[in-house]
This record gives structure tokens, sequence and C-alpha cells, in this order.
């Protein structure tokens, strides 16, 4: 009995649309959809952390099983990992995550594919989606709070989702590792000026939409430094004051029982301190999605969105990627259980 397993390299994920940011924000629109429809299983992220208060120094290992339904009819598991110290004491990246993919019918592995790229991209599409909702039309200016890979990805997903884009303003502690983000992202979004910020309130006064990627355990912004009717997309954990989103005109989430369970943003420790009901969220990205609710009602609304990322996203983006891989003849085989004729 054969049961072939296709493995895909990033190179290959990226040959077959990984790194296609439109496309990929296409499948976490739809993914969005059915969320809402509540056409998904997705059980709560398993996270191996070595201590409490260690994910900053050791890291952690997320395990991310999901079922998405319609279109994609697809289940699997994301397994990735985060080490801070990666970069600086083995030259290798922070973040490392594979997906394995089960065939629909015999629930079998048949997909085994680099997860890495794919995390990125649809944390960014997350975000580049949800300013196509809530960012005013005009947006110009984005202000970006750290230099690492997130947010090299979601200014990809900024610069697709927001048309008028002028001016990006940089802040990272690191002064070296901003100019080498610049470096490196400006043949991406050619039409676009792109600066050092001196700091992070710099980063945040005047911009339309700003965005807080870091792994910061202190809040970094500011009520005071935000204009009327921008846009934060806090993607971190405790990156804002609790004013900042008891302030906002609208506050807007990709899945709230997930901000919860994982209980390390601004807003779950809000709520583990009685500063925040579920009543005070406007909606959830899917309910935008479907018009279930109005995203912007005006250029003068303060929004922000939060989002924890969802298990499900990841295996809708690795399902389209897989069948795009099969299409181009993709990947290398593997025999799950090799010549075994009997098994237990």
């Amino acid at each position: 009995m054969d049961a072939p397993v296709v493995f895909l390299n990033q190179e290959e994920v990226k040959q077959s649309g990984g790194s296609n940011m439109k496309k990929t924000m296409d499948v976490v629109e739809d993914v969005f959809s059915l969320h809402q429809k509540g056409d998904y299983v997705m059980p709560d992220k398993t996270v191996l952390r070595w201590g409490e208060g260690t994910e900053a120094t050791k890291g952690r290992i997320n395990g991310m099983p999901g079922y998405i339904g319609g279109k994609f009819n697809a289940s699997g598991i994301k397994w990735i990992s985060s080490n801070p110290s990666n970069p600086f004491k083995f030259n290798i990246p922070r973040a490392a995550g594979m997906i394995i993919l089960n065939n629909s019918a015999t629930y079998l592995p048949e997909a085994i594919m680099d997860g890495t790229l794919i995390s990125s991209m649809r944390t960014a599409a997350n975000n580049g989606l949800a300013a196509k909702y809530l960012a005013k039309n005009d947006t110009k200016v984005i202000g970006l709070i750290g230099a690492g890979v997130l947010n090299r990805t979601i200014l990809l997903a900024l610069y697709e989702a927001l048309p008028k884009l002028e001016k990006v303003k940089l802040f990272d502690l690191n002064s070296e590792r901003s100019q080498k983000f610049i470096d490196e992202m400006l043949p991406y979004v050619p039409s676009v000026k792109m600066s050092i910020s001196e700091s992070a309130k710099d980063a945040v006064e005047g911009s339309d939409v700003f965005v807080t990627a870091t792994v910061t355990t202190e809040p970094i912004v500011k009520q005071e430094w935000i204009n009327p009717g921008s846009l934060y997309l806090h993607v971190g954990a405790h990156e804002c004051e609790f004013k900042v989103v008891q302030l906002a005109d609208k506050f807007i989430v990709d899945d709230w029982k997930k901000i919860k369970s994982r209980g390390e943003a601004t807003s779950a420790i809000m709520h583990q301190e009685g500063d925040l009901q579920e009543s005070d969220i406007s909606a959830n990205l899917g309910e935008l999605v479907n018009g279930n609710k109005k995203a912007r009602e005006s250029d003068d609304e303060t929004i922000v969105f939060h989002s924890v990322g969802l298990g499900i996203q990841d295996i809708a983006v690795a399902k389209i990627i897989y069948e795009e891989a099969k299409a181009k003849g993709l990947g290398q085989k593997i025999e799950l259980w090799g010549n075994t004729k009997i098994f237990m």
C-alpha cells in the first residue's frame, strides 16, 4: 500500500504562488467570509513555552490545527517555532514553520511544506485586508514600528491595499536594521518614499495607518500620538496603552475567542483586568467582508484592528499552493510507509 506525500521546500512554495500578495489576500478574504459563517473547525493554538514570560528570551513553538470548508475543504496543522536568539547566535531566521495538509477523503497526510513564508504572508494579508476595509480611501502615509520580517510582508500588503500610498516612516531600536529594511524593500515599493524615524512617536504621528510588529512586552504606542481618522494595525502582544483601544471609535478583531485564549495582547490583558468587555468589540473582520457590519463610516473615525492569526488561514493558503504545485509538477514525493507490507 502506497502513501505518497509531496514535500515542497520554500523555493517551490514561492514558485507555486507563495510570494504573491494579491493572491494571498484573496485567499484570506475568502477565509474570513467562511469564518464568519462558521464553516471551519479551529481548536485553540497549542503553545510550547519554557515557563511564563520566557517567549521574549527563549521563544516558543506553536501548533495550529484547523479545518476550513468552502472551496478549500482542507485540514492540517502549522507547527512554527520562534527563537529570538536565532539571528544573533546562529545567523538564521527567528521563525521557521512547517505545514502538513491532510487528504479530505482519507485524512492521510498528502503534503508537507515550508510554512515560514506562508505564515508571514498570511499575517501580512490579514492586515492588508483590514486596511482595505478600514483605512481612509486617500491614505498616503504609513508608519511602521519594527523592522523585522513581518513588517516587510505587511508593507507589501499595504502597498497592495492602499493605491495612493506615498510615504513610509520606519522606526526600529536598531537603526542599521532600519536602513537594511529600506534598502531591501525599496525595489518592491518603488513609488513610495521611505524614511527612518527617530522614535516610535515620530512613526505614529501624522500617519494615516500605523503598524506595530514587535516583540516588546511593554506598551509602546500612546493615545496622544494618534491622529483622528487613523487606523492602527496591532500585530504583536502588549504594544499599546489601554487608552489606545478604549478611546478608539471602533475596535475590530479577527477572532476574539482566540485573542483571549492567547492572552498576551493588549486587548486580552485589558479583558483580564476588567477594562474591556466583549460588547466593546465593534466587529470581527469576517462581518465586514460579508457586509454584516459597517467598516469605516467617515474619515474622522479612529480605528484599531488587532489580529492574533488563524490557523485556518495557513491551511487555506497551503491548499491553494499545493494545488498549484501539483499542476506544475513541483515537489518531491516521499513514501510515508516505504516498503512496509504489514503494519500495526
